[in-house]
């Protein structure tokens, strides 16, 4: 039975208890008749020595031709060693050479695009890694918290003949003769599903044509989305603020460990708690030295969180230039929405709004929006058979972890990146 690296490297194995290893080659190095293999595997990387005379002489020469990442077993007993990666080294006994396999294509010092090339080898890196576990640990608490809070988990349809967001943004496709699109959102759907359930939310990829060089922008990225019968705008941003926070609260109480990985301090995360800062569109246009109509990119959002330790909430856009399905003030000039900016210049992780409930309102809007209500003929049938006012927004998994991580490019919040000039590997 092979043993976790971490059962070691958290004391939970006594100096001089023999233990057996499987993994791959992190880095190795030799002098004479003593070769230091430093293995890792998904828990993590611990030092072996591999003695000549100790271990037979085929184990030292396979020791002594291991590359990178070649694939080992080694055997043997553990000891405290201060100098090693995590205070413990394995003196082997028997070491195992499983697949020598080819020298390792990536070194240090490689360029950017040379590391997206080879993404699928690149994943094994510490960095990756430690990304990758605290990426499963943010969905996890995501969905911890709307179990909590008596929401149901559903599943939108990807392929779609209805545009949530706007028809520059979609990805077309041909449909056995008939044009459909990758879903943008899955939004219009948790409508549906709110008259049964009442809460909802939904967990899957969304597609946004973007043409985008920015940081932060995907063209395929997680999406959850959270849709909620008789919850105003008020109600939604409180619900965000509880959702964000408690996923930080959970990064902090249980993974504190993964967090020194990226330099995270937990008393920056254990900021995070209600109530949110807010400030109306309008102040926010000032603020920013922009014209009133336009949207913020990112010198804006970075100007906007400048000095905050927990997010922003950007209040009542315009509603001529946010989407037809959000509800607006009494003399319409408003949206009743909120965009939620993270410090720290990582911008917008989360956009709600309260929904327009009330069919003629929402057939106005579509057809000032120039949709084909034809396509849209599922979608007015929830107005049409018990209609209530609610709530809802959709936040970007990858930004969220961009963010709580701290992470310099999105590209490294999801493992295989979709961006405009890439969908390889």
């Amino acid at each position: 039975m092979f043993t976790p690296i971490e059962f070691v490297l958290e004391g939970k194995a006594k100096e001089g208890d023999e233990v057996s290893l499987r993994g791959w080659v992190h880095r190795s190095r030799s002098s004479g008749g003593l070769a230091f293999v430093v293995v890792r595997d998904a828990s993590g990387v611990m030092q072996c020595a591999v003695k000549k005379g100790v271990v037979p002489e085929t184990d030292f020469e396979a020791a002594g031709k291991a590359f990178i990442e070649s694939a080992v077993e080694v055997y043997g007993t553990v000891k405290r060693d201060e100098r090693a990666p995590g205070g413990w080294e394995l003196q082997a006994t028997r070491f195992k050479l499983t697949h020598q396999g080819e020298a390792f294509p990536i070194t240090e010092d490689q360029s950017v695009e040379f590391l997206l090339d080879k993404r699928h080898l690149w994943l094994r890196s510490q960095k990756l890694t430690s990304v990758m576990k605290a990426r499963h640990y943010i969905v996890k608490y995501l969905r911890d918290f709307f179990d909590e809070q008596g929401f149901w988990e559903l599943s939108p349809p990807i392929i779609t003949k209805s545009g949530c967001e706007g028809g520059s943004t979609l990805f077309e496709l041909d449909y056995f003769g008939e044009k459909a699109y990758l879903t943008q959102s899955g939004q219009l759907y948790n409508e549906a599903f709110i008259t049964s359930l009442e809460k909802v939310f939904i967990l899957a990829p969304s597609f946004r044509a973007e043409k985008s060089r920015t940081n932060k922008h995907l063209t395929e990225y997680w999406h959850l989305e959270e849709e909620a019968a008789h919850f105003d705008n008020e109600d939604n941003m409180r619900l965000q603020e509880e959702l964000v926070s408690s996923v930080a609260r959970g990064l902090v109480e249980n993974n504190s460990k993964l967090l020194k990985n990226f330099g995270r301090k937990p008393e920056d995360l254990m900021a995070i708690e209600p109530p949110f800062y807010r400030m109306k569109y309008d102040e926010a246009v000032e603020k920013c030295g922009i014209e009133w109509g336009e949207d913020f990119g990112v010198p804006q959002e970075e100007l906007l969180t400048s000095g905050l330790e927990k997010p922003v909430f950007i209040t009542n856009f315009p509603a001529k230039i946010k989407p037809f399905y959000m509800e607006t003030t009494l003399d319409g000039k408003y949206a009743l929405n909120a965009d939620l900016l993270a410090p720290e210049g990582h911008g917008e992780i989360i956009g709600g709004s309260q929904r327009v409930w009330e069919y003629d309102k929402l057939v106005a809007r579509m057809r000032a929006a120039g949709l084909d209500l034809k396509d849209y003929e599922w979608y007015l049938d929830l107005r049409r058979y018990g209609s209530v006012p609610h709530s809802g927004f959709g936040l970007g998994v990858e930004r969220l972890v961009k963010w709580l991580l701290n992470l310099e490019h999105i590209r490294d919040a999801v493992p295989f990146p979709r961006v405009i000039n890439r969908a390889y590997p």
